[in-house]
């Protein structure tokens, strides 16, 4: 589940959305625009091609979507595409909104706001731990197609209950959302640099323990040096960790307004 907030995920990345056609980008998210007269390729969807560039992205990643490559992956040519969206930069959009749809209103739970937004994080790191190249976008200013309006209004219609301002409570969903972003590029990119390298991250840090043993002999670094052996243990769960004390300050606000609210 992803709040659909568009935060500045990606922020620096290799593409941005909302940097094509919009309105006709939203003509396509919405189905109002105009359709394609049959061509001569039988089959050929917009939702097919939507499905075949996001394929070619997360196999390939981000770098390797061109209008061509999704041509080449559905047996087609280039030119049959144009007929159905724009380009690569509307494509683009169709493809965030495609990913980002938001899943059964259960999965949020029935325990309240907090339950809510946890449901909200934990959905939104997986769904970039699926589409990794979602982190290459800068998503700072997405289109408002179906998906996005269709996550804010499931979950701001959960935690409304909260009693904040509207803006707050947007607020809230953006600070929740953020705080997911930079979690899932932190695991991301470690598992990238697996990959490219040839080496686990254990073995990354073994490899320096040697050098970092006797840099902590010095005296140099007494807090680092006092530090339980277990401290950069992998079991310790930093983004549930982080995401708990992210709720708890929440928490505190939500009581505060209601003891104001109730004050005589």
């Amino acid at each position: 589940m992803t709040s659909g907030t568009g935060s500045a995920s990606g922020a620096g990345g290799t593409e941005t959305s909302g940097s094509g056609d919009i309105v006709r980008t939203l003509e396509l998210l919405w189905d109002t625009g105009r359709r394609p007269s049959r061509g001569p390729k039988p089959g050929l969807t917009l939702d097919r091609i939507v499905e075949a560039a996001v394929h070619v992205a997360d196999t390939e990643g981000l770098e390797a979507l061109s209008m061509r490559r999704v041509a080449t992956e559905l047996g087609t040519g280039a030119m049959s595409l144009y007929r159905y969206v724009p380009g690569k930069a509307e494509l683009l959009d169709l493809m965030l909104d495609r990913v980002q749809r938001p899943g059964d209103p259960a999965e949020l739970g029935d325990g309240g706001w907090r339950a809510a937004l946890e449901a909200m994080a934990r959905g939104t790191l997986a769904l970039y731990r699926r589409h990794p190249w979602l982190l290459r976008i800068n998503q700072s200013r997405p289109l408002l197609g179906p998906s996005t309006l269709d996550g804010m209004e499931l979950v701001l219609s959960r935690i409304r209950p909260m009693g904040l301002t509207d803006a707050e409570l947007v607020s809230a969903v953006v600070m929740v959302d953020g705080y997911v972003v930079g979690a899932a590029r932190t695991q991301v990119y470690q598992e990238e640099a697996e990959l490219k390298s040839g080496r686990t991250t254990a073995e990354f840090y073994a490899a320096q323990a040697p050098f970092l043993e006797k840099i902590m002999t010095t005296g140099r670094y007494p807090v680092l040096a006092s530090l339980a052996e277990d401290t950069w243990s992998p079991d310790f769960d930093h983004f549930e960790f982080g995401l708990q004390r992210i709720l708890d300050g929440l928490e505190v606000l939500v009581e505060r307004r209601r003891r104001e609210d109730t004050a005589p």
